[in-house]
């Protein structure tokens, strides 16, 4: 398999780390943002093949990222947004804007791998 680009946006040091780890150690290229603003910089250089996302970030939320791939890129690519605040106006607002999947934190990052592998599988 090619290595997969995915754009990892979370804010939380610690777990950003830990998670970038995880991925990466699993081969993929992992670019890491720490708030919305970085992620739209990334994008507009270029499109990654998913995108984890926390919901509550700096500057640009993960629900207004979805919103902007879906509806200002018109992209389909794979979303999987991450969140402590998983109460149902979260995760019903984040699948009804196109997210592909919703985990809700404490992140285990052995269930982010298989989702994520999950997502790219049916992304092809």
């Amino acid at each position: 398999m090619d290595s997969k680009s995915l754009i990892l946006a979370e804010d939380d040091v610690m777990l950003a780390s830990l998670l970038k780890y995880r991925l990466e150690k699993e081969g993929f290229s992992v670019t890491l943002c720490q708030d919305g603003k970085k992620v739209k910089e990334e994008l507009e250089a270029q499109l990654p093949d998913l995108i984890v996302s926390d919901i509550m970030m700096p500057y640009f939320s993960g629900i207004e990222l979805t919103d902007y791939l879906r509806n200002q890129l018109n992209s389909q690519i794979p979303i999987i947004l991450i969140s402590a605040a998983s109460n149902d106006e979260n995760v019903v607002s984040a699948f009804e804007l196109g997210a592909n999947d919703f985990i809700s934190k404490p992140v285990s990052p052995s269930e982010l791998l298989v989702r994520v592998k999950r997502e790219l599988i049916r992304k092809r």
